[in-house]
């Protein structure tokens, strides 16, 4: 494929385009990446996502695709013949798609709770928040990965909230090695065993450099 026929609007901190990047990685795809000014949205991305406005949108052959779980589904589609990232079986993908729906809904929400609120609000976010890793510890188990054997779907749309961990742990005032050693060995392992993964994820401070800016622009910091 020509690199010109994929187009990828991203922001580098995002953990939703973060999983686009480590699944088109996973293909071998080659893409244009367009880095988006979230403050100063492009006239492309507005075009592309009129609904959102939001990234990721990976633009294939002229077809703008939204949202990250369809992006990467998409991807595993079109180019199904390279690393497949869904389970064969329907039973195990629809429960890939179920833990993924939970990530983006759940996991996601509370984690942001935990750098921009205070008091009771955000005390509830904690508990809940190490509950949500706690059960997908479970769902994990002593499996490798969340799939099995093999690197999927589930481990690509978790696998980038492991950047922003140490602002989580800062925030939340919590140690999630303890809390779910299972977990962490996961985000380590997928980290030294897939390339896709370790070339993708940046690294934790600079994230946690980025949240501190977030609370000072929410003003929760001085």
């Amino acid at each position: 494929m020509a690199k010109e026929e994929l187009i990828l609007l991203d922001f580098w901190a995002s953990m939703y385009g973060m999983r686009v990047r480590i699944a088109l990685a996973e293909k071998g795809i080659p893409y244009d990446y367009k880095e988006q000014d979230l403050r100063n949205k492009s006239q492309l991305l507005l075009d592309s996502n009129p609904v959102h406005k939001k990234i990721p949108v990976l633009i294939h052959k002229g077809n703008p695709i939204c949202e990250s779980s369809i992006i990467v589904e998409y991807i595993d589609e079109v180019w199904n013949h390279k690393a497949p990232l869904f389970p064969s079986d329907p039973c195990g993908k629809a429960r890939a798609r179920f833990w993924a729906d939970f990530i983006d809904k759940k996991l996601y929400q509370i984690g942001r709770k935990l750098y921009t609120t205070k008091g009771e609000e955000h005390e509830a976010a904690r508990v809940e928040f190490i509950e949500c890793l706690k059960l997908l510890e479970g769902e994990l188990g002593d499996k490798p990965y969340f799939g099995g054997e093999s690197f999927g779907y589930l481990d690509v749309s978790l696998i980038p909230f492991y950047s922003w961990f140490q602002a989580y742990e800062t925030y939340g005032n919590f140690n999630l090695e303890l809390e779910c050693p299972k977990l962490i060995a996961w985000a380590k392992r997928c980290i030294q065993n897939k390339e896709s993964v370790s070339s993708t994820l940046p690294e934790l401070p600079k994230v946690f450099a980025f949240v501190q800016y977030l609370r000072k622009r929410f003003g929760i910091d001085d």
